[in-house]
């Protein structure tokens, strides 16, 4: 098996590519070790001491290394573990948790029904301009909700902390989405 790795604009993160699908439907992030108990894979990425966040996509995996650890130590270590679990054909989640189950962000605020169309139009371009080229980076942007002109989206896998994100945000996201919906003012990462 070969599992392909590309760099992403986020220094910090890498993509492991599998040639296989990873997850079937919807994506999954674990900021901290905390959050990886619902999936072995994450969890043995975790207990190298050397990661600081693994994001699983539909046909990648992004990880995050922990400050101060270099890439060409940690990239062994990393693919020796990805291959141990495709080879293995381990289960991504714990069997009888609810690890697998992916559930939709709330809005972080009650939105107000008279944006129901506005918030329909952003999201519709979320998902078909926004996340296929943020996955092509290793990570994801998920919809958090719409006020007073106002997009507040969240940032996951290599997304979350990359330098270029603000950038990357405000001109290409907050461009598009105000070019086709031009009620949206503004958009923050929360």
């Amino acid at each position: 098996m070969l599992i392909r790795t590309e760099h992403t604009p986020n220094p910090a993160t890498r993509k492991f590519l599998p040639g296989q699908p990873v997850m079937e439907a919807g994506t999954r992030d674990f900021p901290d070790a905390e959050s990886a108990h619902a999936s072995p894979l994450a969890s043995a990425l975790f207990d190298s001491g050397l990661i600081e966040g693994v994001f699983y996509g539909r046909d990648f995996i992004s990880v995050t290394a922990a400050p101060g650890i270099s890439w060409t130590d940690l990239e062994p270590l990393v693919l020796e573990t990805l291959l141990d679990h495709f080879v293995g054909g381990a289960p991504l989640f714990a069997p009888g948790s609810a690890g697998g189950i992916h559930i939709a962000d709330d809005p972080v605020f009650e939105e107000s029904p008279e944006d129901a169309d506005i918030i329909d139009q952003i999201k519709e371009l979320i998902e078909t301009r926004v996340r296929p080229a943020v996955a092509q980076d290793g990570g994801d942007i998920i919809y958090r909700g719409y006020k007073d002109g106002r997009l507040y989206l969240g940032l996951q896998g290599a997304c979350s902390g990359c330098p270029s994100s603000t950038i990357t945000l405000k001109r290409g996201i907050e461009s598009l989405i105000r070019h086709y919906v031009p009620e949206v003012e503004s958009v923050e990462a929360v």
